[in-house]
């Protein structure tokens, strides 16, 4: 307004020209020609009207325009905001449809988006971002618990409450979990995906440590159970970034929600499980999710069943199965430890890296992605649980052979080495003791041959000498192959006489 006002002086007091003006303020000759002009039309001169305000000349040199026509059909834009969540939607379709079905005047397409653009903003902050139908489920815990109390003995335990959150219609989700581990995450997502009938592209949760191994603002490193999740339901885990409650804006609205229509109802009652607890939310669910909008038509049921049910994933026919990993490394014994049992790995993997796969009823083991291992999970700490395949062979003969089985060995080649294994097996504090030596024998036989073990074990017999060492030396210096009559006699061949010689009647 003061170049206004200084044009004026110049021109009818000072009498300068156009290009005088113009270089003294600054501005073209079009310019002030102009500003001339307007004060001319609007009855203006210098002096101005003594007490007359900037405000005042503005509003004298430009008045407000006339008001347009009001005989235009306005646009419901409370319907093109829920129809731009659908996939391939645009304002310019929109507009489009809008003048095809309105026979009187209609806007054109630069007042369409900027009527609905002024209507959007209208709307609360968390609802400017544009969701695509069947896009997004955001996911989080509340901050509020509900006590748990234990019948028994009194106990109080908060239990938690999971929330979910589909993008374009705001359908929620809600139930209690005993903690925030990662087996009740997924558990509560893996429930959300059921109670909603299908699958997001894209499941939004926070980067907490339970999901997330490594949090990042750029590339967050999921944790392995959580990956196979993803993979189970052909879906893609993109974390919000740390700090940036923005990034799951729904999350945190639907439990703001949750908490005050769900939480705030049930805060004078008691519970005893989370059975029962979860059956008190799923009520309070229904009614939340069949609640009219404020702003916009129907509520997030019927939203849900236009806009995110068409456009979800299937579920799959197997829901998921809960497992965690870990990293071990066999020891000597080719067995690996989880909560204090033993499972065994093929003994060639004594040392090398082997992934544990943990699951309510089993414990499986790979090595460098192929399975090496699989067994059934036991709760009894200190106990083995072995496959024979994994044994060395030694390791797996020795746990195969029981006495009935070497015995049986034994006949087929002779009573006498049948007479020799029982000696080992019935003169030992326990027949266990003996296996070795059995063992060795199965050895002289494969050495000399089923018939000279078997003549070895009658001259072993003969002179009352059954044990290993006796069979191996008559089989090394080739006693088994005199005559039996030099071996009788040998064995009945008295004593020479010697001071160092006793006898039987020395001990009588």
């Amino acid at each position: 307004m003061r170049k206004i006002r200084e044009t004026l002086r110049l021109r009818y007091e000072s009498k300068l020209s156009f290009a005088q003006i113009g270089r003294a303020l600054s501005l073209s000759k079009s310019v002030v020609g102009k500003l001339l002009l307007l004060a001319r039309e609007a009855g203006l001169s210098w002096p101005l009207p003594e007490g007359l305000s900037d405000e005042a000349l503005e509003l004298r040199l430009y008045p407000p325009r006339n008001p347009r026509s009001t005989s235009f059909v306005a646009p419901d834009f409370a319907w093109v905001h829920q129809e731009l969540k659908r996939k391939d939607v645009t304002l310019q379709l929109l507009w489009e449809e809008y003048r095809a079905n309105h026979a009187g005047p209609t806007y054109r397409y630069t007042s369409f988006c900027v009527g609905y653009r002024a209507w959007a903003m209208g709307l609360k902050r968390s609802m400017r971002q544009l969701h695509h139908a069947g896009e997004k489920c955001f996911v989080d815990y509340a901050g509020g618990t509900v006590p748990l109390i234990d019948a028994a003995s009194g106990e109080i335990r908060p239990a938690q409450i999971f929330v979910a959150a589909l993008g374009a219609s705001n359908y929620t989700f809600a139930c209690a979990t005993a903690t925030q581990s990662m087996a009740d995450w997924i558990g509560a997502q893996i429930r959300a995906l059921e109670f909603f009938g299908g699958v997001p592209a894209i499941v939004v949760p926070d980067q907490t440590r339970a999901l997330v191994g490594q949090p990042c603002r750029y590339e967050p490193e999921i944790q392995r159970t959580y990956e196979d999740f993803a993979r189970h339901y052909a879906t893609v885990i993109i974390p919000a970034r740390p700090r940036k409650p923005r990034d799951k804006a729904k999350a945190e609205v639907a439990v703001q929600v949750v908490q005050r229509w769900i939480l705030a109802r049930l805060r004078h009652r008691r519970f005893f499980s989370l059975g029962e607890l979860n059956a008190a939310i799923a009520e309070l669910v229904t009614e939340l999710n069949n609640r009219p909008f404020k702003k916009l038509p129907g509520n997030r049921r019927s939203a849900f069943e236009a806009l995110d049910r068409p456009m979800l994933k299937p579920l799959p026919a197997k829901r998921f199965v809960v497992r965690t990993w870990r990293v071990a490394h066999p020891n000597i014994d080719y067995h690996v430890e989880v909560d204090g049992h033993y499972y065994s790995v093929p003994h060639e993997l004594v040392r090398e890296r082997i992934e544990v796969c943990l699951s309510a009823a089993t414990v499986e083991c790979f090595h460098k992605g192929v399975r090496v291992a699989s067994h059934v999970r036991s709760s009894r700490r200190g106990g083995f649980s072995t496959v024979p395949e994994h044994m060395p062979a030694s390791h797996r003969a020795h746990l195969e052979w029981s006495p009935g089985r070497l015995l049986n060995w034994a006949l087929r080649i002779g009573t006498s080495t049948r007479d020799c294994v029982q000696w080992q097996l019935t003169h030992r504090p326990h027949p266990e003791q003996g296996y070795r030596a059995c063992l060795g024998l199965m050895r002289l036989a494969k050495l000399y041959g089923p018939s000279r073990l078997e003549a070895a074990c009658a001259v072993a017999l003969a002179i009352q000498a059954p044990l290993y060492k006796s069979i191996a030396s008559i089989l090394k210096t080739g006693r088994d192959r005199l005559a039996p009559s030099s071996i009788h006699a040998e064995a009945e061949q008295p004593l020479p006489a010697h001071d160092n010689v006793r006898g039987s009647k020395y001990y009588h």
